[in-house]
Parts: C-alpha cells; structure tokens; sequence
C-alpha cells in the first residue's frame, strides 16, 4: 500500500489534443478516490497515466516514494480493473485469477491460497472452474477484482467497472467495492461517469471538466459547497435548478430579481454578494430545496416562485415536480410522494433561502455565496 502523488501532470496527444492540464493530485495511503466528470474530461486518461498505459507529457507521478513515469506498468505494483473486465476467454476463473501470480513465478501452494481466499472474499469459490462465457456480468466483474486482489498490489485502479451491469447489480457492486476496500485498505483510484457512484464510494471526490480538475473535496463538502456552477450542477440528482437574473437592492436587503420574482436572501449571504448588485448572476436551488408547503425552513417573506406545473413524476416516496415560471421554462422540485400538486397547476413554490448559492454568469461561473475565507467552502 502506498500513497500515490500526482504534480502538474498534463497529457497531449499527437495532433496537440490536449486532454489533461496540470492535475495535482494527493491520494493519501489507504485512501479511495474518486475521479467523476462527463465522457472526454480526462478521466480515464489520468487514471491510464498512473497505471503506464498512457505516457505523461509533462509533470511528475508517484507511487510510494518511486517516481514512475518510466517505470513499465507491470513494474509500478498496481492492479487496475476494466470496464469490459478483460478476462482471458480461454482460461477457467481459476486460471484468469492466478495468471499474474503465475507469471511473477509464485510458489502454487500461494497461489492456490491467495486465489481461494480472493474468490471466498467475493462469493465466487463455486466458479472456478467455469469459463467467463459462463458466468454472468456481475460474476465476470467478481472475478476481475478477484485477479486485482490476489496481487496485494500497493494500489487499485478502477475504470468505469460497473459501467456495462444493470442498475439493480450495479448497486449490489457498489457496495462490495465499498466493504473490500474497508477490508483490504488498499489506496484506490476509481473512474466514472456515475455522480451517485462517485458519492457514495469516494473519501474524496475530484470533479473534472475538460481536462481540469474543477473541485477535489469529500463527497458531502461537493454537494454543499459547490465551488462553481459546473459541479453544482453535475453533482446531484435531479440537478441544480439555475435561475438567471440580477441581484438588486430592496429596503435594505439583498435580493435576486429572476425577472419574474424577487427572492430575498438571508442577511449573511446578501451581505457576501452585496458587491454584486446591479450585476447579472445565477441563483442556483436543488429540487430539494424548494417547496409547495409555506412551512419550517420553506417559511418566511419573499421566497417563492410563482410556478406553473407542466409534469408530475411519482417515485414511491418522492416525486419529481417539472414546472415554470415566466422567465424560466425549466425548474424541477422533489416533493414528498403525499403532495397535492397536480399537473397543469398554478402555484406558489417556497424556496429554503439558507440552502440557496449565487454564481457568477457562464458555465464555470465562480460560487460567490462561499465565504473569503473558504470556512464553508470545504476546501
């Protein structure tokens, strides 16, 4: 086990595509961190430069305290795990399991007990003896973790591995993923598209976007303290609602004009975005914090939205409410399954203006309700 460092690393790829911009990344010993963001952000390819499958233009990667950019990646003592698996069709489970062990010529005696002990672990000792071709998605995953774990590598690296099993096997996997590591306390590096996968795995989470980490923190501090537009509304589902519109002044308190109504923000935030009155900006609210009951953290003066509801979609105990308003076509709330609110409905929806954020214009726009000194920004 080891941590795993990564200072100013880039990735070019021939043509001058660039990928990746000087990430800076410290994975701590026995850590799991999650690297999430949409298809083409850098991602994968970050992970692939720490595994030696992908060449580092420039920067410095570490493991332990061994720099290897040019060390081979059958020499860097990690274990990664594919999305498509990357089983050998021709050899048993058995077999897929021991090949690494077998090719750095461990004794059979440890390759039998690191191979059985794996496959017991993962509840796949009744396989060994199968090809993948018969064994199901999940059990093929099982069993390429299990070729992971018998190499007690200083680190695991994970490509999208849940990506291709359906949603009910994914969770399932999830959560095995979650009790090895805890088991194992081995430092792991974990890729995927799957915000939800990505919060309820990660001690930390690291939100890319094209190729630039836009925040690394603990799942909840990326959910709360969004430091730009882009993670809050990447990170959350249903996603952040954004409102454009201009903050102005009012009786002496700051409040948002959306164009069709005027949100009055608690006194601590207004006083932090006091200095952009007059300017325009995003009032960011998740689905969550809105409501149709005038009531507890939804109570107060002026902070609704006067609504129009065009689609109403139970989930069991909750439902998601699509709506407008005159200036915005596109809000959603999660409502509590019990609500009256009926589709093609006019209504007022409360907001619980302590859980608000104001941002900058533009899709990387800069969280200015964080306070100066980042004491709520999780940082």
């Amino acid at each position: 086990m080891a941590q795993v460092i990564l200072e100013s690393v880039t990735k070019i790829f021939p043509g001058g595509v660039q990928a990746v911009y000087g990430v800076d990344l410290h994975i701590a010993d026995q850590e799991f961190l999650v690297l999430v963001g949409p298809s083409g952000c850098g991602k994968s390819t970050t992970l692939r430069m720490v595994a030696g499958l992908e060449e580092v233009t420039s920067g410095t990667i570490r493991i332990g305290d061994r720099i290897v950019n040019d060390v081979p990646p059958k020499n860097r003592d990690i274990a990664m795990v594919f999305q498509n698996y990357a089983l050998y069709p021709h050899m048993s489970v058995y077999k897929n399991m021991a090949f690494g062990l077998k090719l750095r010529k461990v004794p059979k005696r440890e390759i039998d007990e690191k191979v059985r002990s794996a496959a017991r672990m993962l509840g796949i000792e009744g396989l060994l003896d199968r090809k993948p071709k018969a064994l199901s998605g999940g059990q093929r995953q099982r069993v390429a973790v299990g070729r992971a774990i018998v190499r007690n590598p200083k680190a695991f690296l994970f490509d999208e591995p849940l990506s291709n099993l359906d949603a009910k096997l994914r969770v399932e996997m999830r959560a095995e993923i979650k009790k090895l590591h805890r088991r194992l306390q081995t430092t792991t590096i974990y890729v995927t598209h799957d915000q939800e996968e990505a919060m309820t795995l990660g001690d930390r989470v690291v939100v890319l976007k094209d190729g630039v980490v836009q925040q690394v923190n603990s799942p909840l501090n990326i959910y709360d303290y969004p430091v730009n537009r882009f993670v809050a509304g990447f990170v959350g589902t249903p996603p952040m609602n954004f409102l454009e519109g201009e903050l102005v002044s009012e009786n002496g308190a700051t409040c948002f004009d959306e164009g069709a109504d005027r949100i009055r923000l608690p006194a601590d935030l207004g006083k932090r975005v006091s200095r952009y009155t007059g300017q325009p900006m995003v009032l960011g609210v998740r689905p969550e914090n809105l409501s149709d009951r005038n009531e507890g953290g939804f109570a107060g003066e002026q902070n609704q939205l006067n609504v129009k509801v065009s689609v109403v979609e139970p989930l069991g105990d909750k439902m998601d409410v699509y709506m407008s308003t005159t200036a915005h076509e596109h809000l959603i709330c999660r409502a509590d399954s019990h609500s009256q609110i009926q589709e093609g409905q006019e209504l007022p929806m409360y907001l619980d203006v302590s859980r608000v954020h104001i941002f900058e214009p533009g899709e990387t726009g800069v969280n200015v309700s964080l306070t100066s000194d980042g004491a709520d920004t999780g940082a």
